[in-house]
């Protein structure tokens, strides 16, 4: 018989406002993570060890550190119910940064790799919105899981910072 295990957590939810258009916003994401969509699984099948994979993955990281997993165009299907707005889910990370976690806590592959919702704002800006990676991984506050979390946070911190500013 199954079991179910409930963990009530609170997550800290962070919301970057910036002058850029959205547009321009999104412009600059994808050039510090990229354009393309990577695809993990098959550089894994195509790398025979960690040290071959670890080189393909590096070659694959934007200027930001990260790369893109995938785009998710919220605002393509939500026009269609009469709502008008530019709303984009980004999902990227880097398998790099997300094994100093998973090491810790394979359960934490749920929160790695990270996602932001970009939307655009009134009077031509736009905004950031993700969920502090640390507020979402290490529950039980462990050390080591604990810092590797607050590495991600503040490398989030930093692409961000620089995205929507100019």
């Amino acid at each position: 018989m199954s079991k179910s295990l409930i963990t009530p957590f609170h997550a800290v939810r962070i919301r970057i406002e910036s002058q850029l258009a959205y547009d321009h916003l999104v412009e600059r994401l994808l050039e510090q993570i990229g354009q393309e969509p990577v695809k993990l699984d098959k550089i894994a099948e195509q790398n025979s060890s960690w040290e071959f994979y670890l080189d393909a993955v590096v070659k694959l990281q934007g200027p930001g550190g990260f790369m893109l997993f995938g785009l998710i165009d919220h605002g393509a299907w939500v026009s269609k119910t009469g709502l008008s707005s530019n709303a984009l889910r980004v999902v990227f990370g880097n398998p790099l940064v997300a094994i100093t976690i998973l090491k810790h806590d394979l359960t934490a592959g749920l929160f790695v790799p990270v996602e932001c919702l970009v939307l655009a704002e009134s009077h031509g800006r736009s905004s950031i919105t993700y969920i502090q990676p640390s507020s979402l991984i290490a529950l039980d506050g462990a050390p080591e899981l604990l810092g590797a979390a607050r590495a991600l946070d503040l490398k989030l911190e930093k692409l961000f910072e620089y995205v929507c500013n100019e």
